[in-house]
């Protein structure tokens, strides 16, 4: 998946939902003044920042595969200890923070359990987010249903792990996590203009990057139409959900 691009590419396609879905979980996963905190696969730094500000850089570690994002990471947040690595191997001992977080990764995790349960083993609260992609509520929906109106043998992200209804709960349980709590957190994104939405699917982020990079010049516009074709003209506003488990391990 095509995750190694520039972080202004994935601050222009995710970030925007990923900014108040980041605040939403440090308040919901009880982050405080004191706490010891590790964002796996952070990003660009989005929950990281927040993590920072509340606790202090020298009380919060970040790891990430991608390393145009741990270099985006490192520069937004100075002093925090932000590592290249993978949430199924976290390059931290046992018990090393108070909580774990993983704000819209474990569906892109190889192992979604077993990063779970690598969460669980360096930090005794774990929380986590996945979009909803399995049903209509997603940040995508609109996206991937014009996708499949056009080639209904497409691949979509509805079948990653977690995005479902009770999925992600599932994956935290058998990775051994205690008292799972689930829930959903929805954001709403504002858009200008059917332009604003639309270019940054051609960044080539994510599943949906992908996937508009791979078609002909004709399949590209097909899609571009069809998608302003099931859009609102003018401003309009797109709310998108995610699911969300906190636990301990």
């Amino acid at each position: 998946m095509a995750f190694d691009v520039a972080a202004d590419a994935y601050g222009r396609f995710m970030g925007r939902y990923s900014e108040p879905l980041a605040d939403r979980l440090v308040e919901l996963a009880g982050v405080r003044p004191g706490m010891r905190a590790v964002d796996v696969g952070c990003g660009p730094g989005v929950l990281t920042a927040r993590l920072a500000e509340r606790l202090g850089p020298e009380h919060v570690a970040a790891v990430d595969p991608s390393p145009p994002f741990v270099a985006a990471a490192r520069a937004r947040c100075p002093g925090v200890d932000v590592r290249e690595g993978t949430a199924e191997s976290l390059p931290f001992e046992d018990g090393a923070f108070d909580l774990a977080l993983a704000n819209l990764v474990v569906h892109f995790m190889s192992d979604p359990v077993g990063g779970l349960r690598e969460m669980a083993r360096v930090a005794p609260v774990v929380g986590a987010t996945v979009w909803n992609h399995a049903s209509s509520s997603g940040p995508l929906s609109t996206f991937w249903r014009a996708v499949k109106d056009l080639d209904p043998d497409a691949a979509d992200e509805a079948a990653l792990p977690g995005t479902g209804e009770g999925d992600l709960g599932a994956l935290a349980r058998e990775a051994g996590l205690r008292d799972v709590v689930e829930g959903t957190i929805t954001v709403s994104v504002p858009y200008a203009s059917f332009e604003e939405w639309w270019e940054p699917y051609t960044l080539g982020v994510g599943p949906a990057g992908d996937h508009v990079a791979g078609l002909d010049d004709d399949a590209r516009a097909a899609l571009r139409d069809h998608c302003r074709e099931l859009l609102p003209d003018g401003p309009f506003a797109v709310d998108a959900t995610a699911w969300v488990v906190t636990a301990r391990g």
